[in-house]
């Protein structure tokens, strides 16, 4: 695992995994990939359905808790608080020893309510209060609705990882969130830590599949391009936002800058390299978010190179051409953000759904 170290030490990303099941940590698994360097965890619906339906881990609390009589939408966030305060447990040394730097474990606000704003700020500011942790992110989604919410929270100096971003307008609206957030905040803002999560695979699937409906030479050449030229153009973004007057204000009160952090990195087409969206996304002040399977390949043969703010005028030819060949990516950013929210409120009902089923069968 010596290359996860090294992202981290030589060019200042921070791996972290994007996968969380109660198995990790009855086995030391997760404190054993803490020390091969991973510095974090997110998780979302689609994983802890995965986690909870696929294994008999949860059967015990799951007893205890129909026992209890508790409705089902109370037993799945018990059975996923207890997985997420044991990897918070995990991190937390790192989180101390990285003075709030890394550490964080991530558990997002229940999917039904991404566009809603008041529901969105009462469920953020719950899972705050109820987990009480240093190193807790609660995710909120970059809908427009989520928007708002994220700059509440961030004035009320609660750690935010803004995830299901798509588009680079979006991001600007999610940075703007953050700073406005800061500025309003009243208490010590050097604790505050934020994350803003761009899905990246997601961009390339949408996008070639529309490439491959236009089919013309042109278009079929920027197959497998749009994600990492969009990521670059972001990290762009980034840099801008933190620098200059207004951000040296808030970085003299001892603010934080809101970290990119690169989501769905595991290649969806199996023509492209499995390590893709890390080795062309490297650089400081990021985050790559991996599953399982991408950790495993990037440490066997990944490329350690700072290349995230490489070649950014060719991302821009390329995002320029995507336009030209046809391809409206603000339409791209708006239907991988419905079928984003879409896909985990579908993950989360089918999981209270089993859930429910479970539980009869077991009082029968």
């Amino acid at each position: 695992m010596e290359r996860l170290t090294r992202l981290f030490e030589d060019f200042g990303q921070s791996p972290w995994l994007d996968n969380l099941k109660r198995g990790y940590l009855t086995s030391g698994e997760l404190a054993r990939l803490r020390d091969e360097g991973i510095r974090g965890q997110t998780s979302n619906p689609t994983i802890f359905q995965r986690a909870i339906e696929g294994s008999a881990d949860y059967d015990d609390q799951f007893r205890a808790l129909i026992a209890a009589d508790d409705t089902i939408v109370d037993d799945y966030w018990a059975l996923v608080l207890q997985d997420i305060n044991g990897a918070l447990d995990v991190f937390a040394p790192l989180y101390e020893s990285s003075g709030g730097g890394d550490g964080f474990v991530s558990v997002e606000v229940a999917p039904d309510i991404a566009n809603d704003t008041d529901a969105t700020v009462m469920a953020a500011r719950h899972l705050h209060e109820t987990i009480a942790r240093p190193n807790l992110m609660v995710k909120i989604p970059a809908t427009a609705a989520g928007v708002p919410a994220i700059r509440q929270m961030i004035s009320e100096g609660r750690n935010i990882n803004v995830t299901l971003i798509f588009s680079l307008e979006r991001y600007d609206e999610v940075l703007e969130a953050y700073v406005t957030g800061l500025e309003a905040c009243s208490g010590a803002i050097r604790n505050v830590a934020s994350v803003g999560s761009f899905f990246i695979s997601r961009v390339d699937t949408e996008v070639d599949r529309r490439l491959e409906a236009i089919g013309s030479p042109e278009a079929l050449a920027l197959r497998g391009k749009a994600a990492i030229a969009q990521g670059k153009l972001a990290y762009r973004q980034f840099q801008e936002k933190f620098s200059g007057p207004r951000w040296e204000a808030l970085a003299g009160r001892g603010a934080r800058v809101q970290r990119p952090l690169w989501a769905s990195t595991s290649t969806k087409n199996a023509a492209y390299p499995d390590t893709l969206y890390v080795d062309n996304l490297i650089g400081p002040d990021t985050i790559n978010t991996l599953p399982d399977a991408t950790i495993e390949a990037f440490a066997d043969h990944g490329t350690l190179a700072r290349t995230v703010d490489a070649d950014v005028d060719q991302a821009q030819a390329t995002w320029q051409a995507l336009q030209d060949v046809g391809i409206d990516m603000d339409d791209v950013a708006r239907t991988l953000e419905e079928e984003g929210v879409a896909s985990f409120a579908k993950s989360f009902e089918e999981l209270l759904t089993a859930l429910d089923t479970k539980a009869t069968e077991l009082k029968s």
